[in-house]
């Protein structure tokens, strides 16, 4: 390796005159992928191997910049209209980050991760975490987002019933309509999906083409969402197995008598419990045959008050097994896994520490318990161990976990090495908002629920519209410079394994549905009713929408129903049923068309992004590697137009003539994946795009140039 300072650089290339043809700026490209970096996923102390790719013949030197220092790159090869520099990197167990310095003659250049650039900026420098791998099958999958309540009901035994058990100051709400919307108030409203309805319909999951589950949470819980769990160790009776239920009287929760009700019966009955359990081990085993991974939500930042550990509603006292709850006795093992306050009327006003306040979701209290600390680690690996076999988890309000942020990074550090160490292809994904950076270094987290850096800029672009459809902005509308700034900035606060495997989501359970969006109607369900969310919705848009998201860089993740036209607001209008029976037919051919081709076509799973051409309401970008080299284009305007993009710079030949397929075209009246021959002249395309239309192109080196 030939290393100089930087500023001794600088000095002598000042003095250089003599002055070459332009620099072809198009032709320069490097990234994180495994053509432009060897390993992909470096070791500690290992050598890793960085390619800079340029114009033929065009630079007199490239440069890598690390840490202060140039590294002299070497042309180690030239194919079709590039030649390709590299450079070695010794690496120690510190992340580093890099760009390039280009030199034509006199002439010079910086490549950060926008492209060229006049100065490079550290925000967007390169980063290399030495040891940070991700799942291989993470990246790029295909994933569902299953709302287990909502699914499907493969088993009514289980059902919550109408008054089982008091939940939220009022009883609990059986719905007999499974096409009914929710309630405004709908927190107490069981529709009766369940894990064994989960395992009737994966022939339709595999079938559409899915490659991994994410379950919202399925632990014992009161409510229909579950993010108030009651008991970490069994999956809820009403989503798993009751084989015992306490008998036929239903007995209304009684605080001041304490009765032995139905409810208490199925989810403290350990037979329900190991039941439900064994019946997620069926459903994992029967996912995976099909070459389904299964990831589950881990709520650990807080719990429920009807948490066994708590036991505010005092469901577990005086059950066999069971200890007593801390909020029952201050002697109970539990008392330090919550942060209490002083009592008023004891025992039933005790203060304790909620999430953002509220009662029912006690907060957590790691920095005082290393007992809770050591049995929810004990959880994180059980659930990804045998005879479990979950393939990772889903973490909710990740960020917000201890009371202060250096406990948080502490925590997630021991985290990741339990899971690790039970499963080390187990997949650590977290929701969060904002910058992830610092628990996206290697030794926390894998990767995030994408909202920066996907769900909030696509959905600004295709409609205008704020991701809970609260506000309407005509300025962001089709606005491709924020679309384009928002997505580079935000992609590149996570290094190339994070990105690879980030879940893209359009809708999900704390959104409105992307469909509603593209209505423009700003508002929610307890103002405007459940049907203005699928008045004037244009399907044309989502089409647009689940066409980018299947070429994007990361893992797109279907929320459950999205595929089949189901509308909704924000929660809790977007947790409607899957329509069984009432589908979208052409939306579901269409999404399988699209997982078909994301599947097919190694360029989309892994390979590189380069955006191609910008303009109001226009985007088209490239997905491409030595093989194969796929172009997206969509048109969100209201209007027909032409477009000549330049191609040559993903890999395809400057010839005369080259055909490309189009695989895909949608528009507002359908879609098409018929292959038609598109023809590339001088490495450029002109393209005619409908109103509204997304087309995908193809092309391999297999093909023939004319």
């Amino acid at each position: 390796m030939n290393y100089q300072s930087f500023r001794e650089i600088e000095i002598k290339t000042s003095y250089i005159m003599n002055v070459r043809m332009p620099l072809n700026k198009k032709a320069m490209f490097s990234d994180g992928t495994s053509e432009y970096r060897n390993p992909e996923e470096p070791e500690c102390f290992e050598h890793v191997v960085i390619k800079f790719r340029t114009a033929k013949n065009n630079v007199d030197r490239v440069w890598i910049v690390c840490e202060g220092e140039l590294v002299l790159m070497k042309k180690a090869a030239s194919h079709g209209l590039f030649d390709y520099y590299e450079g070695a990197l010794q690496l120690t167990d510190q992340v580093v980050s890099y760009y390039f310095q280009i030199e034509s003659g006199s002439m010079i250049c910086f490549y950060d991760s926008r492209g060229v650039v006049i100065e490079p900026t550290e925000h967007y420098y390169f980063r290399i975490a030495p040891g940070f791998s991700v799942p291989k099958w993470a990246k790029g999958a295909v994933m569902y987002q299953i709302f287990t309540d909502r699914f499907y009901n493969g088993d009514k035994s289980n059902d919550v019933e109408t008054r089982e058990y008091e939940y939220i100051a009022d009883g609990t709400i059986k719905v007999e309509d499974w096409n009914k919307p929710p309630a405004i108030m709908g927190v107490r409203e069981f529709y009766g999906g369940d894990l064994q309805g989960v395992l009737d319909k994966l022939d339709y999951l595999q079938d559409l083409g899915i490659e991994a589950i994410y379950f919202n949470p399925l632990f014992v819980s009161p409510s229909n969402h579950k993010y108030d769990i009651q008991d970490y160790d069994y999956i809820d009776p009403h989503f798993g197995k009751i084989v015992s239920d306490g008998g036929d009287v239903l007995e209304y929760w009684d605080k001041e008598n304490r009765h032995a009700s139905k409810y208490i019966q199925r989810v403290t009955n350990k037979a329900n419990l190991e039941a439900s359990n064994q019946l997620f081990i069926e459903l994992v085993n029967e996912a995976h045959k099909r070459g389904i991974k299964v990831i589950l939500d881990g709520v650990f930042n807080h719990c429920g008050s009807f948490n066994k550990w708590l036991d505010r509603e005092r469901i577990y006292e005086g059950q066999e097994g069971y200890e007593k709850g801390a909020y029952i006795s201050e002697d109970s093992p539990y008392r330090s896994f919550f942060r209490f306050h002083e009592p008023n009327n004891w025992p039933y006003n005790w203060s304790y520490d909620g999430w953002w306040g509220h009662d029912t979701l006690p907060k957590l209290n790691y920095e005082e318990s290393d007992e809770l600390c050591k049995y929810i680690l004990d959880i994180a690996a059980k659930w990804v161990s045998p005879p479990f076999n979950a393939d990772g988890w889903r973490l909710d309000v990740a960020a917000d976990l201890g009371m202060t942020q250096e406990y948080n990074h502490y925590f997630w550090q021991e985290f990741r090495r339990v899971v690790k160490e039970s499963n080390p292809q187990a997949i650590i994904l977290a929701e969060h908002y904002g910058d992830p950076s610092s628990w996206l270094q290697g030794d926390q987290w894998d990767t995030i629920m994408n909202y920066d850096a996907f769900m909030e800029p696509l959905t600004w672009f295709l409609t205008g519209m704020e991701k809970h459809s609260d506000e309407f902005r005509g300025d962001l509308l089709g606005n491709i410079h924020h679309f384009k700034g928002a997505m580079q900035y935000h992609m590149n606060n996570m290094m190339a394994p994070s990105l690879h495997c980030s879940m893209n989501e359009i809708s999900n359970h704390d959104h409105s549905r992307f469909l509603t969006r593209t209505n423009r109607i700003v508002g929610r369900v307890g103002s405007l009713g459940s049907d203005a969310a699928s008045e004037n919705v244009e399907k044309s848009v989502l089409k647009e929408a689940v066409v980018i998201q299947m070429t994007w860089p990361g893992a797109p993740t279907i929320y459950y129903g999205d595929e089949a036209g189901v509308c909704g607001f924000t929660d809790p209008d977007n947790r409607r049923t899957y329509p069984w029976g009432q589908e979208d037919l052409e939306l579901i051919d269409f999404h399988k068309a699209m997982i078909a081709i994301r599947r097919k076509h190694s360029a989309l799973r892994n390979g590189s992004f380069m955006f191609l051409k910008e303009d109001y309401n226009l985007l088209v970008y490239g997905r491409f590697n030595r093989i194969e080299q796929l172009v997206i284009a969509v048109n969100n305007n209201d209007y027909q137009i032409c477009v000549e993009v330049d191609v040559w710079p993903i890999g395809i030949p400057e010839e005369p003539e080259v055909i490309m397929q189009q695989i895909m075209q949608t528009d507002q009246f359908g879609y098409s994946n018929e292959s038609i021959d598109v023809l590339v002249q001088s490495g450029k395309v002109i393209l005619d795009l409908d109103e509204k239309t997304a087309v995908v192109l193809y092309r391999n080196n297999d093909n023939i140039l004319i």
